[in-house]
């Protein structure tokens, strides 16, 4: 059982958002075979890294979490594993994520440090200031972005920097939006942030950067047309995430995926669209 609450302690799961890393040579048109093992050290580096900061980030909220319905059966609020030992393992997985980033050259080494150090000032104080803690969430996907086509020698363009920053920002309002909704009276005590947000503010965000993000898509896969007949795919993701945070099933964007059959089938579906329309004519 102490395995068990070790591994749900690192939130494997959320190494999924670690893939973000690909993106670059996936979308770069580059990406084959012998480059898996070219991005296995980064992909490490990222999820030593991110989960140092999950476990930190539940130190820091395990007296809020005891309270809540789901979370108080998190390895830390309930008591599976101390805060002494969680703080351990957390120190040790941050040193190897900086110590393995270093093998992916000094921009790497870069991003990587920058992401550890906003996750810790988010964990500790920025994720309770409104639109602050939204900006925290979104600067990791735009961080893996970066450091992903640092690792592979691919330039970032400037439409897929914008829909990535655009999208992260949607899903992290979605996420808060759930939360606000679903907690009710309770959301100042699990998260400050909640409650200083006006009633219509979240749903007014995540509405427009909706908008936004199928604008600079749409952009970027005209400049690259073979994408072009992935927008209605996108269009439909969009509108699910919101239907489905709206309807208080859920706003994590990595559960969304896992756990929410359309969405899956549209991930799916969208890699496949993308893969053939890059790949296909080779």
């Amino acid at each position: 059982m102490k395995f068990i609450a070790y591994i749900q302690l690192l939130r494997v799961s959320q190494w999924l958002k670690n893939l973000m890393l690909l993106f670059p040579p996936f979308l770069g048109g580059i990406f084959q075979p012998s480059l898996i093992r070219k991005g296995i050290v980064p992909f490490v580096s990222f999820c030593a890294a991110s989960s140092a900061t999950y476990i930190l980030n539940d130190i820091c909220d395990a007296r809020n979490d005891a309270s809540h319905e789901t979370k108080k059966r998190r390895p830390i609020p309930s008591g599976a594993v101390s805060r002494s030992k969680a703080a351990a393992l957390c120190i040790v997985l941050a040193a190897a994520g900086i110590l393995l980033s270093l093998r992916g050259g000094a921009h790497f080494f870069a991003f990587v440090l920058v992401y550890l150090g906003i996750s810790v000032l988010y964990s500790v104080k920025l994720k309770e200031y409104p639109i602050i803690d939204i900006f925290c969430i979104a600067a990791g996907f735009l961080l893996r972005l970066q450091a992903g086509g640092e690792a592979f020698g691919v330039p970032v363009s400037e439409w897929l920097f914008l829909t990535v920053f655009l999208l992260a920002i949607f899903l992290s309002t979605g996420k808060r939006l759930n939360e606000k909704q679903t907690l009710g009276s309770e959301a100042g005590n699990h998260r400050k942030s909640l409650v200083r947000y006006p009633d219509g503010f979240l749903d007014g965000v995540m509405y427009m950067t909706g908008g936004a993000v199928l604008v600079t898509y749409t952009i970027y896969v005209i400049d690259h047309h073979v994408l072009l007949y992935t927008v209605p795919i996108c269009v439909f993701g969009l509108l699910r995430y919101i239907f489905r945070v709206k309807s208080g099933y859920g706003g994590d964007p990595t559960d969304s995926l896992l756990k929410d059959g359309p969405l899956f089938v549209v991930g799916f579906l969208w890699t496949v669209m993308v893969g053939w329309g890059i790949y296909g004519r080779w």
